[in-house]
């Protein structure tokens, strides 16, 4: 398939800068599948769409203060966004490092507090390998220093601010390491999801760590081309175990964003089953293909010739999800990680 078939035209003032004063506010697009209605609603009805039995599987992943801002010797402006620690040596990172001239391997980055790095390797597409020196707790540091990783079409609009801290991230995170949200899980309250567990529909957590891969646009000019970067997630033997006896009832798996799917899917198409495990997903989902886990999936409005927008169109139908996206559009949704909601049943 040809990527142009995934771009559509955008106003920008749709482009959510700001996260609503209300998660559970937000807007909700309700998308049927095998009858293409469309229905509008807010997310705090969103259990008037679902049904006792049912399982919500939420990315429990936390997004940790990824960006630094520093300086090179030379005084020329660095931007740090780091990606993952190297096994082992938490000292090393891989990071992605954006500045007026490519950094040389054995320069230094300095930072504030006394915090340096040096440039140690060279690994292309915009990635090196860091060495850090400081004193102190790094995590310690990374709070002191660091910002949240905002995408790049808000911080082209606005420099983070303190009320990102606490939205950019899900009430439910618990485990760092992702340098982007599972955005989808924006719109859940803890008292939403009280209410939704009064009504029976339980959830379940896994981890899946959001990587750069899920942000980056799709270059190839065919998608089929186009390589998913992997993401290390864990699932436990709880969750497995819910999502089987879920499925085993004949009640639905509601996957919350594109996150959660890949992992399911990915731990399927590899196991045959879904069961406890831990590892990389390096699954890239397409039109075509087979969805062996999910069988609902909450998501929100993605960039034009995205994955997300890719793996939304192979569960719904491209056709299904321009009109939803042309409905969404005319009825001044909000757009990408701040925004509105889509179910899809």
């Amino acid at each position: 398939m040809d990527l142009k078939e995934f771009n559509y035209a955008l106003p920008e003032s749709l482009i959510a800068a700001y996260p609503s004063r209300d998660r559970q506010r937000s807007r909700l697009l309700v998308l049927e599948r095998r009858s293409g209605e469309l229905t509008h609603s807010v997310f705090a009805d969103l259990e008037n769409f679902l049904e006792p039995g049912d399982l919500l599987v939420l990315n429990d992943t936390k997004v940790f203060p990824a960006r630094l801002h520093g300086t090179k010797a030379s005084g020329g402006k660095v931007e740090v966004l780091l990606l993952e620690p190297f096994p082992e040596r938490r000292s090393l990172w891989l990071a992605l490092v954006d500045s007026a001239k490519k950094p040389q391997v054995g320069s230094r980055i300095i930072f504030a507090n006394g915090m340096t790095a040096q440039v140690i390797g060279d690994m292309g597409r915009g990635r090196f390998g860091l060495g850090f020196h400081h004193s102190g707790d790094f995590r310690d540091l990374l709070q002191a220093l660091g910002e949240p990783p905002l995408p790049p079409y808000i911080t082209r609009n606005r420099e983070a601010a303190a009320l990102d801290w606490e939205r950019y991230q899900t009430v439910y995170a618990a485990n760092d390491g992702a340098i982007a949200a599972p955005t989808a899980g924006f719109h859940f309250t803890p008292e939403l999801l009280e209410r939704l567990r009064a009504a029976g529909i339980d959830r379940a957590l896994l981890t899946l760590h959001v990587g750069p891969g899920t942000f980056q646009p799709v270059r190839e000019e065919r998608v089929e081309n186009h390589r998913m970067e992997g993401e290390r997630y864990v699932l436990s033997t709880e969750t497995a175990d819910k999502i089987n006896r879920t499925k085993q009832a004949g009640h639905r798996v509601v996957a919350v964003g594109s996150t959660s799917t890949r992992a399911l899917e990915w731990i399927a198409l590899q196991k045959g089953k879904v069961e406890k495990d831990e590892g990389i997903a390096r699954l890239y989902i397409r039109p075509g293909d087979r969805f062996r886990v999910i069988d609902a999936l909450i998501t929100n409005f993605h960039l034009p010739g995205s994955t997300p927008l890719i793996l939304v169109a192979a569960f719904a139908g491209l056709e299904q999800v321009r009109r939803a996206y042309a409905e969404a559009i005319k009825m001044q949704y909000r757009f990408y990680s701040y925004g509105d909601a889509m179910l899809i049943l």
